[in-house]
């Protein structure tokens, strides 16, 4: 799977989240200011590209969905993000989430215990 630059990936997440959409309605779910009509089209073509949507056309609109799913690129972005600043070590990202405060006492505590729980 290739990666996504920042615009490329603020696209896709509309994409995930409409499941269904034109670039118009891409645009509209966008905050202001609105990039351009022609920079989604080109940065959704770029993504089709990368094979991360796919189209059906319906004459000359066509209706953009994802060709991958939202859970599969976070798991692929995640596993490379351990690996490329954490040397694969998910102790050090914990313990950096940890040092930096993103993560709380309660939210860790909910991790040892999910961790105690029988697989189901």
């Amino acid at each position: 799977m290739k990666k996504l630059t920042q615009a490329e990936e603020e696209v896709m997440q509309w994409i995930w989240t409409l499941a269904r959409c034109t670039v118009s309605d891409i645009l509209d779910h966008m905050g202001e200011p609105r990039p351009p009509h022609s920079t989604i089209s080109s940065i959704v073509r770029i993504l089709e590209k990368k094979e991360f949507v796919d189209h059906k056309a319906y004459g000359r609109t066509y209706e953009y969905f994802p060709a991958v799913s939202r859970d599969d690129y976070r798991k692929r972005s995640l596993h490379q993000l351990v690996r490329d600043y954490f040397d694969g070590s998910v102790h050090r990202l914990v313990s950096y989430l940890v040092e930096e405060e993103q993560v709380d006492g309660q939210e860790l505590q909910d991790l040892l215990d999910q961790l105690e729980e029988p697989d189901k």
